[in-house]
């Protein structure tokens, strides 16, 4: 199952991009407003919950600076990952795209697709407002 985000623009370098979303930190701060719980495990790890849904551990998995950021899930139970693509579109702009990539059998795509792509748009958007 594969879902994309529409491209958002931020006003930020890609640099600047990257070095935010390296740092696992800040992804509190993207969450959509339904989260329900936010924890950093580790420096490159973090739990979060969004209302109604299971408990979720994101891990850094692999990054090219400044243009690409890759989160993956740090159970095998649910294997995917979130992968930001960011795009230098002028000074201090960029253009960012998330894309979800998960390998479920069929029910579990069906059941997890909406709230997904509202959970990639959301982040997406909040990027936007960085």
């Amino acid at each position: 199952m594969n879902i994309e985000s529409p491209k958002t623009t931020v006003d930020k370098s890609p640099q600047e991009v990257y070095d935010f979303l390296m740092n696992v930190e800040n992804f509190e701060s993207i969450m959509p407003e339904n989260k329900s719980k936010f924890e950093v495990l580790e420096e490159d790890k973090f739990l979060f919950a969004l209302s109604g849904m299971p408990e979720i551990v994101l891990k850094l998995k692999e990054s090219e600076a400044p243009s690409k950021v890759v989160l993956g899930a740090a159970s095998d139970k649910l294997p995917f990952t979130l992968t930001a693509d960011i795009q230098e579109v002028g000074t201090d702009k960029s253009d960012v795209t998330l894309s979800f990539e998960g390998d479920f059998n069929p029910m579990m795509a069906m059941m997890i697709k909406g709230p997904i792509t509202k959970f990639i748009g959301s982040l997406s958007e909040n990027l936007g407002k960085l």
